[in-house]
């Protein structure tokens, strides 16, 4: 008997446009099956699907090549950052440290 499938969606986005598709698999198939099947490379031809990071509702996925989805989930495809989250605080604390600094004289 064949195991029933399962549906799942796979998003990714960009500043100015995104694209959500909701598919459906059987059983067994990992986040980087279900993204590489996903035809969002079409869509998106500047996207590496096989090395993309990938995440299942907000939390990135260590081996996504292992990861089996369950019904329901959405995997997401993760961009690289524009800019380092610890470098942006430690440039705006800078700035900030700067301004008391200046008001005070």
């Amino acid at each position: 008997m064949a195991k029933p499938g399962i549906t799942v969606e796979v998003a990714y986005a960009l500043v100015d446009r995104q694209a959500l598709v909701s598919l459906e698999f059987p059983q067994g198939v990992t986040a980087r099956e279900a993204v590489l099947q996903s035809g969002l490379g079409e869509s998106f031809p500047q996207l590496d699907l096989a090395t993309a990071p990938l995440g299942i509702f907000g939390k990135a996925l260590a081996k996504p090549e292992e990861r089996i989805l369950e019904e329901g989930e959405r995997v997401e495809i993760y961009r690289p950052l524009v800019a380092d989250p610890k470098e942006v605080r430690k440039q705006r604390a800078a700035r900030a440290a700067l301004a008391r600094a200046t008001e005070q004289r």
